[in-house]
């Protein structure tokens, strides 16, 4: 019987009791001195509630200015800088600038302060060539959360989106019969038309694919309730009081909600996860086309072959995501990623946060009883408060700008251990026309065509050149045939370059941080990987080299150095499955809090990790608001 064994219609309801306390605070949090939060809050604290006074000349200024908030949030910030603020948050990426928004809708008054003069972090638009604009770093959109559209107002502050329909275009490079073009895979929505595309290569793997994809959609569905909530507190499970382990039960509950969506699949969803990515996908396709395209997703940024064990986990990572009710949808956003980042910086600033930006901060300060009470700038400045949420990578947080006497030997070692190596040069491309590809030749007038709004993915025919170019990259040598994935985000977006013309993402992999026999890059060096990539590009697409008017190469050391990536890690940290869940950052310090009273993680390095998610600023965001109230 299915109830056998569960003690009745007693058990039951205890177990849903459990399920809705809340979970339990920090212990000790509360015993930092200091004045109360507690008043200071709103009585019916929800999104939307009125702030005070202190921030409404940055919302004025916000409704009233046309220019993006990175570029007057330091400069209009009416009333300048002040002493001290209910939380700080290092750093204005978009989870940086998700959590602030969070907290200020709740009352809490929050000040952001970014290093660099824009805001975004990686999320960022600039123009690098003059007229063209670049989603420099994160170039495409699915994985934020929907809640954070819904809470933050996003489309009322200015968020648009392009929906790519259809999504993915891979060309073969192969010698065309009797005058025929060489063959593509493209894949879009329409399931009858993607069982089309793939039965020139597979008829059994046309048939499989729409059973492939709902195994997938369910693995997603399962994933999801764990995303936008703290994972389970291992910490309050063995060292809380009696009640902080009954309250901590309610953590489990996305846990078991996911295993009853799994049911009795679970078995060959663990395979997935912890398989290697071709042994997984030989089990449904047999066509190299087909199973290099889907791989690709399971080793987009990652230091990893699609032969690694656990490559799974990163396809997942890139599929679970949707758009405007369209699952596992990827789009453009209007005007460049940067847009997004604006987006989310009027929220925040509406409600009356206060952005700040060209302000480094240097380290994090301590009271003499362990607890933090605020910040220092580069300057000198000091500036108070009762919390402070970072955004940048564990790395920078807790080595970097953490007094380490505050933290324990064995939490600095683990954080130390982080496996951050990124495979990632991004090369971002100003071009006078669209590449006119010998699998799919342009329209006469030059237009954009379906697979133009597509990722691109070139040197992907079969999924042993991907082991292959991961192969290189051990040895300490970029790729000689890179994984390359291409984008025209102006394909849609005319906004993003002068007419005629377009800006081409090139995401490529892999070129190793150091070079063989610790040589670093240099300008020499990146120009030679770029004129490789471009080699490769002209093979599948001939004249796409004259038709280049400038270029940007951002290596990996590029991108730790501009956006604080350590390693040029995109993640912050691998996604690998010893650094997912409650070992995000590190096991026991997974729930954003730290062994630091009063400091938060808040960023792609925090559960549950990379790509533009919001999810980490949200959940850290919730987290820090309960424990103000119970200081």
């Amino acid at each position: 019987m299915r109830e056998s064994g569960m003690g009745g219609g007693g058990r039951w309801r205890l177990q849903l009791l459990l399920f809705l306390l809340p979970p339990c605070p920090t212990p000790g949090l509360g015993q930092c001195k200091g004045q109360s939060l507690a008043n200071s809050l709103p009585s019916k604290a929800q999104p939307g509630a009125e702030m005070a006074a202190s921030g409404r000349g940055l919302c004025k200024a916000v409704a009233a200015s046309p220019f993006p908030a990175w570029r007057r949030a330091h400069s209009e910030a009416r009333g300048g800088l002040k002493p001290e603020y209910d939380a700080v948050v290092i750093g204005a990426g978009h989870n940086g600038l998700v959590a602030a928004a969070y907290l200020q809708r709740l009352g809490v008054n929050t000040a952001v302060f970014e290093t660099r003069h824009v805001i975004g972090g990686a999320a960022v638009t600039e123009e690098i060539i003059p007229e063209f604009k670049f989603s420099r770093a994160s170039y495409l959109l699915s994985l934020l959360r929907p809640q954070i559209y819904t809470d933050l107002e996003l489309k009322k502050h200015g968020l648009r989106l392009h929906l790519r329909n259809p999504h993915s275009f891979t060309p073969m490079l192969e010698e065309g019969a009797g005058g025929k073009v060489p063959r593509s895979l493209l894949l879009g929505t329409d399931m009858a038309e993607n069982q089309k595309q793939i039965a020139q290569f597979s008829r059994k793997d046309a048939q499989a694919f729409p059973r492939y994809e709902e195994f997938m959609h369910c693995l997603a569905l399962a994933i999801d309730p764990l995303l936008d909530v703290a994972p389970v507190d291992m910490a309050a499970f063995q060292r809380g009081s009696l009640l902080q382990r009954i309250r901590s039960l309610s953590t489990l509950k996305p846990l078991l909600k996911a295993g009853r969506i799994l049911g009795a699949q679970l078995p060959r969803y663990y395979e997935f996860l912890t398989a290697p990515i071709t042994k997984v996908l030989d089990q449904w396709f047999e066509s190299e086309p087909l199973k290099a395209t889907l791989a690709t997703d399971a080793v987009i940024g990652a230091m990893t072959s699609p032969c690694t064990p656990g490559s799974g986990y990163v396809l997942l990572h890139h599929v679970m995501g949707g758009l405007e009710g369209t699952p596992g949808a990827w789009g453009y956003v209007q005007g460049g990623m940067g847009a997004l980042s604006d987006a989310i910086a009027r929220s925040a600033t509406t409600h009356g946060a206060s952005i700040f930006t060209e302000k480094t901060v240097a380290k994090v300060q301590v009271n003499s009883e362990g607890c933090v009470q605020g910040i220092v700038l580069e300057d000198g400045t000091e500036v108070r408060s009762k919390v402070v949420l970072s955004s940048a990578s564990p790395q920078i947080t807790f080595l970097k700008l953490t007094p380490q006497e505050w933290l324990p030997e064995e939490f600095v070692e683990r954080i130390s251990q982080l496996d951050t190596r990124s495979p990632v040069t991004k090369i971002n491309v100003a071009v006078d026309r669209l590449p006119s590809f010998l699998a799919a030749p342009n329209a006469p007038g030059g237009q954009p065509l379906p697979h133009h709004q597509c990722s691109m993915h070139l040197n992907c025919e079969d999924t042993l050149l991907l082991h292959q170019a991961f192969e290189d990259a051990m040895d300490g040598l970029p790729s000689h045939r890179p994984l390359i994935e291409l984008c025209i985000p102006s394909s849609l977006d005319p906004t993003l370059a002068p007419a005629g013309c377009h800006v081409v993402s090139l995401f490529t992999q892999y070129t190793p941080y150091t070079l063989a026999g610790g040589k670093a890059w240099d300008e020499q060096e990146r120009n030679a990987y770029a004129d490789r990539v471009f080699d490769c590009i002209e093979a599948y697409a001939p004249g796409f080299k004259d038709s280049v008017v400038g270029r940007d190469i951002l290596t990996p050391p590029d991108l730790e150095r501009i956006f604080g990536l350590p390693g040029g890690n995109i993640f912050h940290c691998a996604m690998t499955l010893d650094q997912l869940y409650f070992a995000r950052p590190v096991p026991l310090h997974s729930g954003y809090r730290c062994p630091l009273q009063g400091l938060y993680l808040c960023g792609s390095g925090a559960h549950p990790g990379g790509g533009v998610m919001g999810a980490a600023g949200r959940n850290a965001a919730h987290v820090v608001f309960g424990d103000l109230k119970s200081m």
